[in-house]
Formats: C-alpha cells, structure tokens, sequence
C-alpha cells in the first residue's frame, strides 16, 4: 500500500503533461478539419432556435444573405460585446436584405435568456453537440469554442469569413461592410 501511495504521489506531477499532449493532440485532429473558405457552399442544418423552434437553413437560401456567427458563450464578455454590437447594426443588417444568426453549443433557456437580457433582435441557435460548428469547420482556441463569423450570400455560397477570437465588435463591422460593398 505503501508502495502505491508513494508510486502516485512521485508520477502525480504528469499529470498535467500528459493533459497537454492530450489537447495537443486534439489540436492536431481538429487541424486535419475543413474549414469552409471563400466560395465554398454553405452545408444545409437545422439546429433548435432560442424559442425552441426548428431553424432549417435551407429555408432561407436565395431569400436572405445570411450573417453566421459562431461564438464561444452566452453572457461571457467579448460575447457580449459581440452580440451587442450585432445588435446595435440590426437595421443596417436588414435593410441590406441580411439574416444574423449567432450559434453555439449553450441551451435553448440559455439563448433565450441572453436574447432577453440583451434585447437580441436576431435569432440564436442551439447547437449542444458542436455538429455546426464542424460542418463550417470553425476550430476550439485552447479548450474554447472558436469564435468565427460567415456570410453568405444569396447562392449559398460563402461569400467572406472573419475569424478572431478576442474582436467581438470586429465581426460585425467586418461583416456589415463587406456587404455593403457588394451592393
């Protein structure tokens, strides 16, 4: 018994390193994913909105330029400040004929909370299970959600992509006046 306790206690301090390799290798794999690029068209889904209602992409394909923007959580600083700044552009958005639509891996009540607290005018998706975010091929930033936003144009193409993790208000400019610029 001894010899156990004294074992685990002189190989405790791997620990930690052997949880580095494990995320380095998780880096690693997620790397090998593709990740949708300029041009590329935009994979059909349909994830659970902030109502608890179905939201099918494929609905909107020819109707709406579509602004997807995948962030890593509700409430969280740079998150908020991101959403905030969608918001306080939601007209321009619209009036240049453009859909925003945040996604992440938090719950219907954790949208719709986060809608409410904020005064979203635009839709939040569940997507618990991350399957979005591998079909855009958006990446984890250490052990994070990435935070990646896309537009799509009426062809359901995509059209531009912005990627960076600590500009939450960059994605919504960058996104508003790349459309803007193609009208």
């Amino acid at each position: 018994m001894v010899l156990v306790v004294s074992y685990i206690m002189k190989n405790i301090f791997l620990l930690p390193l052997l949880l580095l390799f494990m995320a380095g290798s998780l880096a690693k794999a997620q790397t090998a994913q593709h990740t949708l690029a300029v041009g590329d068209p935009m994979p059909a889904f349909s994830l659970i909105d902030q109502d608890g209602k179905v939201f099918n992409s494929a609905d909107y394909i020819g109707k709406k330029i579509l602004v997807i923007y995948f962030y890593p959580k509700d409430e969280s600083m740079v998150c908020t400040k991101e959403a905030c700044s969608f918001r306080d552009s939601f007209d321009e958005f619209t009036k240049a004929g453009a859909m925003v639509i945040g996604i992440n891996g938090g719950t219907v009540a954790s949208h719709k909370s986060f809608r409410d607290h904020y005064k979203l005018p635009f839709i939040l998706l569940s997507d618990p299970d991350n399957k979005v975010y591998h079909l855009f091929g958006v990446k984890n930033v250490m052990f994070m959600t990435g935070r990646k936003t896309f537009v799509i144009d009426l062809h359901g193409k995509v059209g531009f992509a912005y990627e960076a993790m600590m500009q939450g208000k960059q994605h919504s400019d960058d996104a508003l006046s790349y459309i803007k610029s193609q009208k």
